[in-house]
């Protein structure tokens, strides 16, 4: 088997494994958020405000990070601006981390062990979605033989 396939079909392999553990840290993250997310809406909500509303945060604080991501990876392929899905991936991984650590019992390591899901979700994702660097599938060029010219010996003539 040529390497060139080894090589390709050892980067799909690869690849597969990091969007399994994604998936997968994405499910308990999002579990873990979205069940803090859901309980501090609902600690804060006026009395008789339905489940649903706590349920309702949840599921945008979630999602629009994960729309944000997608978004700035395919404008930054088009070369489009990103400030505003940046603006919303800042602002939502806010409110998912703010409700992180209002759920934590007081304290350095209740607020660390409360917010390491959406942490650990973020620089996942990043890991995943990260453009791979270029790579040259040329080789690179051999440099060229200089070339040689033969100019004619140059005839001056004195004036008669």
């Amino acid at each position: 088997m040529p390497a060139s396939t080894q090589t390709n079909r050892g980067t799909r392999v690869e690849g597969v494994v990091l969007v399994l553990i994604l998936l997968t840290v994405a499910g308990f993250a999002g579990a873990a958020s979205f069940t803090h997310v859901k309980d501090w809406t609902l600690a804060n909500s006026p009395t008789g405000t339905g489940e649903w509303f706590g349920w309702a945060n949840a599921v945008i604080s979630e999602l629009v990070p994960i729309a944000s991501l997608l978004t700035i990876r395919r404008r930054r392929r088009a070369g489009a601006p990103i400030g505003y899905p940046l603006f919303l991936l800042i602002a939502a991984a806010g409110l998912s981390l703010a409700a992180q650590l209002a759920v934590a019992k007081p304290g350095p390591s209740g607020w660390l062990l409360s917010a390491v899901p959406a942490l650990a979700f973020m620089a996942l994702v990043k890991l995943v979605l990260a453009p791979a660097p270029a790579r040259e599938d040329t080789p690179p060029a051999e440099p060229a033989e200089p070339l040689r010219i033969q100019v004619a010996e140059q005839v001056t003539t004195e004036p008669a």
